[in-house]
């Protein structure tokens, strides 16, 4: 009897060092700053991820789509031009070829350069226009921030899509994300977006939407960067069946 309750034991603990480990997800995941090889996706469910603060300049939503649609165009900082050595595409290219120095925008290329007055040093170069006052202290207080590689759900919570304006949203959203391409002397597929009458017609038209949704038929955008999040998507949705207004 005692051998057989012996070997009973015996193979409750065989069965249970069979089984694997329980082992769960985690609640978060912590993006290093430090990790440069990185891209972190960006979540774009009601309640997912983390909803973003007013007092944080995220890379992922704000300064990388900043830098493709500015500077990193064909001839300029893309990665098949990368002039001077300079790609600005991704995490890792913008800290290590801009020479992003963490807390430190002064020490940094990639800020010494937009903040250039000389239009034969500056970035972007002319002919293009320089970025806005706005758009280098977004870098500026990225970088005072520890130049981290973070991102944040811009959607977390819910997704106004009433009182849309030009003012209020569609324009700034362009600016950052499209402009860089589709603005200055020689917009990209002869396309510009810089003024309320140009984005109008192209909205109206039906060139607009079907781009940043991409559907078939429309040349995808922002060209080169990340989709805009379905909530944008359906805030310019909401604006152009409102009518477009200002």
């Amino acid at each position: 009897m005692r051998s057989l309750f012996a070997a009973f034991a015996l193979l409750v603990a065989v069965v249970a060092l069979s089984l694997p480990s329980c082992k769960h997800d985690p609640m978060y995941t912590i993006i290093d700053p430090q990790d440069t090889t990185t891209t972190p996706p960006i979540d774009t469910g009601v309640n997912a991820g983390i909803p973003c603060s007013p007092d944080t300049v995220y890379f992922q939503n704000q300064v990388l789509p900043l830098l493709i649609s500015q500077c990193a165009k064909s001839g300029c900082h893309d990665a098949a031009s990368h002039e001077d050595g300079v790609v600005l595409t991704n995490y890792q290219q913008v800290m290590s070829t801009g020479k992003v120095k963490a807390f430190k925008p002064n020490d940094s290329e990639l800020y010494e350069a937009i903040m250039e007055t000389d239009p034969d040093d500056r970035m972007p170069q002319a002919p293009n226009a320089p970025l806005t006052a706005e758009q280098k202290n977004l870098i500026r207080k990225w970088i005072e921030q520890g130049a981290q590689n973070n991102v944040c759900n811009e959607n977390y919570g819910n997704c106004d899509t009433d009182n849309v304006t030009y003012t209020n949203f569609v324009s700034g959203l362009l600016a950052n994300k499209c402009v860089g391409c589709h603005g200055g002397v020689n917009p990209q597929g002869g396309l510009k977006l810089s003024t309320y009458a140009e984005v109008k017609a192209t909205a109206q038209n039906g060139a607009l939407y079907g781009a940043v949704a991409h559907q078939p038929g429309y040349s995808a955008m922002p060209k080169g960067g990340a989709a805009l999040s379905p909530c944008f998507v359906n805030k310019i949705k909401a604006w152009i069946d409102a009518g477009t207004p200002q």
